[in-house]
């Protein structure tokens, strides 16, 4: 008998232009977090055109997500499908090869699930960038019964299981008084309320402990030079290694906000925002089965000093149910990485293509070789605790 692992891949092989089909359309056509109506149906359909997948849509009550289910084995394995993208930039982290690497492997292991003891779920997760559907989804049972889960993800390393961190976002509005800029003495500018707040946060930034980051961004400050602004909305975000060390620090940033309302006289409402990204925990055993393989279709894993990478809703997944997340590499300059423009392009071109055909064949044949194992089975079907915590 032919070994699967063969069969495996000429059934990826098969599927292949129709997948970067998929890939090239959502790159083409950008759709912001929570708004991937257009990429979540030609996923399904693509899906439910080529594999024998029973479809849930609209799961979580999103709109958008939805699961494919193949096989009816034991062993419940997840593959992660996001499809944001970032206003402005569009897929410049890449999510349409995300969702086609995705789709690749489960197609490429749908005709094999039973041989392999396996149930193959492809979970369509929306909202990564912002509001973090796999946190929505989890809280809502759309991932119970799953007994592992696993994404690949490009950048410009390749690392097996990178470090990502824990972050919160907030929403602080600022409340003043209008008037004429020939008047100030009669308004109160919430615009200057956010500047007193910029400034106490870098200089807060020098008593943080090392590796914690917080950004802000001015979302809305004024519209006209000669109005003073009655009304300013900052965001801000905060890594740290756990949720616990950034909802820590958030209290210290949170006083940087309060004196700019007290220099100010204005008056600051803060609102906690829904993206909540926890830190990621690594299963060793997942990873070492995925660089066994991708190393056997050409990747390579350098010991990069540098492993740490941004905050993904994977993470939340991590925290439930064993896990892997690689990054798989785009050859590109530094200044081209993640989230800028340039990687939005070559997430639609040849280093793209070339990503999901690495990225969803190493998972495929990862997936399939973890159902062959009887110790991880075992494990994973007892529901044992990830192995590590990451590296």
């Amino acid at each position: 008998m032919t070994d699967i692992n063969d069969r495996i891949t000429r059934e990826f092989d098969q599927n292949l232009n129709a997948v970067l089909d998929l890939s090239h359309r959502i790159n083409a056509d950008p759709e912001p977090a929570f708004q991937e109506h257009r990429a979540s149906a030609s996923i399904v359909a693509t899906l439910d055109g080529r594999g024998a997948f029973t479809i849930e849509k609209g799961v979580a009550d999103l709109p958008t997500a939805f699961v494919a289910s193949a096989g009816s084995g034991e062993l419940v394995f997840g593959i992660c499908a996001e499809m944001d993208a970032l206003p402005g930039i569009g897929h410049g982290c890449g999510h349409n090869v995300i969702a086609g690497a995705a789709v690749g492997a489960a197609l490429a292991l749908a005709p094999f699930a039973d041989e392999l003891g396996l149930t193959v779920r492809v979970f369509g997760t929306p909202a990564e960038e912002s509001g973090t559907g796999k946190e929505i989804m989890l809280n809502r049972g759309v991932f119970a019964g799953t007994h592992a889960a696993m994404m690949v993800h490009p950048s410009l390393k390749d690392v097996v299981a990178p470090r990502f961190r824990a972050s919160r976002s907030w929403r602080v509005t600022y409340t003043g008084r209008g008037g004429h800029a020939s008047r100030p003495w009669s308004a109160l500018n919430a615009a200057d309320a956010t500047v007193v707040a910029q400034v106490a946060i870098g200089l807060l930034r020098q008593q943080l402990r090392d590796g914690i980051l917080v950004h802000h961004v001015v979302k809305e400050a004024g519209s006209a030079v000669n109005v003073i602004a009655d009304r300013a909305v900052v965001e801000c975000m905060i890594r740290g290694d756990t949720i616990d060390e950034v909802d820590e620090v958030w209290e210290r940033v949170r006083r940087c906000f309060e004196a700019g309302a007290v220099a100010t006289g204005t008056a600051a409402e803060f609102a906690l925002l829904p993206s909540l990204y926890r830190e990621f925990r690594h299963d060793d055993d997942l990873a070492a089965a995925f660089q066994a393989q991708a190393e056997a279709i050409g990747r390579t894993f350098p010991d990069y000093p540098d492993k740490l990478f941004g905050s993904t809703d994977m993470g939340n997944v991590s925290q439930r149910v064993p896990a892997l997340h690689p990054m798989l590499s785009f050859d590109l300059p530094a200044e081209e990485g993640n989230h800028t423009a340039a990687f939005a392009v070559a997430a639609g071109g040849p280093e793209g293509d070339r990503f999901v055909r690495d990225g969803g064949l190493a998972m495929a044949l990862t997936i399939a070789d973890i159902a062959r194992s009887a110790p991880l089975r075992a494990r994973l079907l007892a529901g044992g605790p990830a192995v590590g915590t990451g590296r």
